[in-house]
């Protein structure tokens, strides 16, 4: 059986290669082996891994899986034979997600609707979580508010305005091009009044665009209520996407982490705070597992009934998957790419 796998080479490079791998004959009391129809490819977090003490000579990529369930262990009590489920390994998994077979704990796994597409469930499992994740638990976005998402046609971004436009809030987004403009104001709900999930894409690609000052005329000087940046590129010239990766709750634009005094007296007078969206904390806690999976069903179950429309490259084959990986790693790709197997 073969898994995509990487390691870091002598320039501190990571190096990806699908290679053989071995699955234990036997599961645990808690486990359960699923089949793999669909694996989705997220960057490796390599300093994640050594903060975690989790470093290996190589390292399992793919986590977000999508599959049918071969076999449960004696205390399994929430799937059975046969079930199309939808979850994400853990990240001290020794297996990758690309594996035709897989061992999981049966926590990490949820039911998976039989209208979702197993490309869908893979594609959008993370994206959602984090989604739900920045808006609800860190923001706590409520109706009425507004929300700033920059880069909103990244594949994160498309399901956070999504899922905030469904909640009533009115949502802000940039563009980091012309052509990413042009499919935020077509961006439409599936079902209901087919009016613009967006109420103004900023074009930041255009140099003559001010960011602050479309988001005062917007507001009527009241500025925004919540700020999302998941790490973007301001302009199209800049050669890679930063790797900044946070939640801002703000009734100002205030982007930077690094704060002037004046800037950070600001956001005391309005109680205004900075999070970040670390959406591999759910693993951290025992007490957040119940949590963590009510929000994994209510991501599958939106994309059950069109609420949820992931940004999706078409699925590549198993043969493929170490080109997409390395593009992937690069940020090369600007929509989540899924592996067929």
């Amino acid at each position: 059986m073969k898994g995509l796998y990487c390691k870091l080479d002598e320039a501190k490079e990571l190096k990806f290669n699908i290679q053989e791998t071995s699955i234990a004959a036997t599961i645990g009391d808690h486990q359960v082996k699923v089949q793999v129809k669909g694996c989705s490819l997220s960057p490796v977090d390599t300093k994640l891994c050594e903060d975690l003490k989790l470093q290996r000579e190589h390292v399992p990529v793919g986590r977000e899986i999508a599959g049918v369930v071969l076999q449960v262990g004696p205390k399994v009590t929430f799937f059975h034979p046969d079930d199309e489920v939808v979850g994400i390994l853990p990240l001290d998994a020794e297996m990758s997600g690309l594996c035709d077979v897989v061992h999981v704990d049966e926590y990490n796994l949820v039911q998976k609707p039989e209208k979702v597409s197993w490309f869908e469930a893979a594609g959008a499992i993370k994206d959602g979580l984090r989604a739900y994740t920045a808006l609800h638990t860190l923001a706590r976005m409520a109706v009425g508010q507004t929300l700033l998402v920059l880069d909103g046609a990244s594949p994160f971004g498309v399901l956070a305005i999504q899922l905030a436009h469904y909640h009533g809030v009115k949502v802000l987004a940039t563009a980091i091009s012309p052509d990413d403009q042009k499919f935020l104001e077509q961006l439409r709900p599936s079902v209901g009044v087919l009016e613009s999930l967006i109420a103004r894409v900023i074009g930041v690609w255009d140099t003559k665009v001010d960011l602050v000052d479309s988001c005062l005329e917007e507001t009527g000087g009241l500025g925004v209520d919540i700020v999302i940046d998941a790490g973007v590129r301001l302009y199209e010239e800049e050669p890679e996407v930063k790797n900044i990766s946070h939640t801002s709750t703000t009734s100002s634009l205030f982007l930077q982490l690094e704060l002037d005094p004046p800037d950070s007296r600001i956001l005391f007078l309005k109680a205004a705070s900075i999070s970040f969206l670390n959406e591999e904390v759910w693993e951290a806690s025992r007490a957040r597992q119940g949590r963590y999976l009510h929000i994994m069903k209510d991501v599958v179950e939106k994309l059950s009934t069109g609420i949820f429309r992931p940004l999706l490259e078409n699925p590549v084959p198993l043969y493929e998957a170490t080109v997409s990986m390395e593009m992937v790693q690069r940020r090369q790709v600007r929509k989540r790419v899924v592996v067929k197997l």
